[in-house]
């Protein structure tokens, strides 16, 4: 191989976004169960518009509903792309690297909408200390996951040239 600076980065940043990638999922799903818990004793002196709202949350604001959602989202989706993208790295074969780099495309898209609600919901005004450690961590991984993206890209072409694809002509 040419180079293997790309794929020891991308190693590297797929192991980070692994262990936060975890605890985005850990804290929004905390997060739905605390308010799936409190919700009922919290509705019941409110009027009727808010006890028919499906994500009404009783910590935070407004946004908090939405971006706990996607966070969730962006949190398993992450994981499982952290993980496979971890072995297929490993493996360093061509359709494998593409592999990778197409699903870390998709986790970085979901990662980017969390952080837009993170960042509507920061705007917004008071929330916990949870949910600020929340919002932190998906502004961090929009950024690392976006650095992981690259690195596998930069991997492909080195994996592209050693080998030969095999396939329908």
């Amino acid at each position: 191989m040419a180079s293997k600076g790309p794929q020891s980065a991308a190693t590297f940043l797929l192991f980070v976004n692994l262990i936060m990638y975890v605890a985005v999922a850990v804290i929004a799903g905390w997060a739905i169960n605390y308010s799936i818990d409190k919700t009922p004793s919290s509705l019941s002196g409110l009027q009727a518009p808010a006890r028919i709202f499906p994500i009404y949350f009783p910590i935070g604001n407004l946004a908090t509903g939405f971006f706990v959602i996607f966070s969730l989202f962006a949190g398993v989706v992450g994981v499982m792309t952290s993980l496979t993208g971890l072995q297929e790295v490993m493996q360093a074969r061509p359709a494998s690297i593409l592999s990778a780099a197409a699903s870390s495309i998709i986790t970085w898209a979901l990662t980017v909408l969390a952080m837009g609600l993170a960042c509507k919901e920061i705007s917004i005004g008071w929330r916990p200390a949870s949910l600020r450690a929340l919002e932190t961590l998906t502004i961090i991984l929009t950024g690392t996951q976006l650095f992981c993206a690259g690195s596998i890209h930069a991997t492909a072409p080195s994996t592209l040239t050693g080998s030969t694809l095999i396939g329908r002509v």
